[in-house]
Order: C-alpha cells, then structure tokens, then sequence
C-alpha cells in the first residue's frame, strides 16, 4: 500500500487506505468480531493466504485493525477491527446496501443500465439469498 505524501482532498487518504480487492471484504467479514487468519481465510473465498497476510499487515500498520498474539503452542493470532476500522464501517454499511439494492434489482434509478457484471453477480446472488 502506497500512502502518498500530498493529498488533494481527505477522501483520497481513506480510499488509499482500504484499496484493493479484498481490504472491504475483510473489514466486512472482522465486523462479526475477533477471527483467526484460518477463519478468514476460509469464509473469503477466492483469497490466497498471502494475500490475506499481506492485507491483513497494511490494515493494521494503518490502524482499521489491530491483533491479539496468544503465547503458547499452537501458536494463535487474532484479528479485530480498532475504533478507526468501526468508523470505517458506516461506510462499508452503505456499500453492502448499495449492492444488495443492485443484486435485488432496485438500482434506485431506471438510468442505470445493468453491466454484464451486474447480470453475472445477480445469477450468482439471487436475490433469494443474503449476501451480507
């Protein structure tokens, strides 16, 4: 994660902050509370564990999460979000709505075009099943 030294507008800091792929994802998923790195691993599917680690690490070098080390064997890492990364919840909320309003077919607006993704999510995420 590249934090840049000048920024334009602060919106451009926290987007910078949760960038990429799957950062949101693992937010949404620690919003359930404390989980090991084999929990999430499992339950976001289509991550490698490098890439979970790597995220995982730039969460919490910026302070949205934060982990608990357990002494003993085995050896046992927890994560969870900070007070930063429940504020960064209110704004993963209103994208989760967003979405599901999409999944369902309320885009809210008939200007909208659905993109051949949105159809694909849609197929994958029928509206009878939560995505939450």
């Amino acid at each position: 994660m590249k934090i840049r030294e000048k920024y334009t507008c602060p919106l451009e800091l926290t987007l910078d902050m949760i960038s990429g792929k799957w950062k949101p994802i693992i937010l949404w998923r620690l919003r359930l509370g404390s989980q090991q790195l084999s929990t999430l691993h499992r339950d976001i599917h289509g991550i490698n564990q490098k890439m979970l680690i790597q995220h995982l690490s730039e969460l919490v070098d910026c302070g949205i999460v934060s982990k608990k080390v357990y002494e003993g064997y085995p050896f046992k890492v927890e994560y969870f979000l900070t007070e930063l990364g429940w504020k960064f919840m209110k704004g993963l909320e209103v994208f989760q709505s967003i979405g599901q309003g999409i999944l369902s077919g309320d885009t809210g607006t008939t200007a909208l075009p659905l993109t051949n993704e949105i159809k694909m999510a849609k197929r994958k995420y029928p509206s009878s099943i939560s995505v939450s």
